[in-house]
């Protein structure tokens, strides 16, 4: 497959493009090829404005010459990957602003559907487990990607998986802390090399 990996962090070295690192490595071991979109590094303006406000009277709209690159991005794979950190338990705003102009009215919806196979959403969670699920937080964002999202817009498989306590603070042991990290990395992994095994199981 032709996987298109969207990443947002303001910061390279973060952990979160770390995790990306580690997730695109497993697509490329699978045999998949891999192209990435790092919304901050490519300067992705998240603003929408009228030239890309969607026009329910016209699904043929001429949007920015920038939304019209990104859609035809998109064109040319077949899966999609988003990975971020769990902002206030939704997506950081420019991932949210790159849905609202390029997931637009006569692209996505409305009469269209993206082309896609699958899409994994990899959140990067702060919190534990049990925390995030102590208020079905979980359950929500699970419900909002895969549904209002995905399934809004046709792509026929849609998974979330969250990656839980990144800040690690309830680890002191430095050994236990690297050993977290290293379950986190290998899980990325995993998430990437195995990114097509549900879609031949069907």
């Amino acid at each position: 497959m032709k996987v298109l990996t969207i990443v947002s962090h303001p910061r390279r070295e973060s952990l979160t493009f770390a995790i990306t690192e580690r997730f695109v490595q497993g697509l490329k071991d699978a045999g998949h090829e891999v192209e990435i979109l790092d919304l901050y590094g490519e300067e992705f303006n998240p603003l929408l404005y009228e030239q890309d406000e969607p026009d329910w009277d016209d699904p043929n709209k001429t949007y920015s010459l920038r939304v019209h690159a990104e859609m035809e991005r998109l064109k040319r794979n077949n899966g999609l990957a988003f990975i971020f950190p769990l902002w206030w338990y939704s997506l950081p705003a420019i991932t949210k602003g790159y849905i609202d102009r390029v997931w637009n009215y006569g692209f996505a919806y409305g009469g269209a559907r993206l082309p896609h196979k699958k899409v994994l959403w990899i959140p990067l969670v702060g919190e534990t487990e049990a925390s995030l699920k102590k208020r079905n937080f979980d359950t929500m964002i699970s419900h909002y990607l895969n549904v209002g999202l995905a399934g809004y817009t046709g792509i026929p498989q849609s998974e979330v998986a969250f990656l839980y306590n990144t800040l690690a603070e309830d680890i002191e042991n430095e050994d236990e802390i690297k050993k977290h990290y290293d379950s986190l990395f290998n899980r990325a992994y995993e998430l990437g090399n195995t990114y097509s095994h549900s879609l031949t199981e069907k």
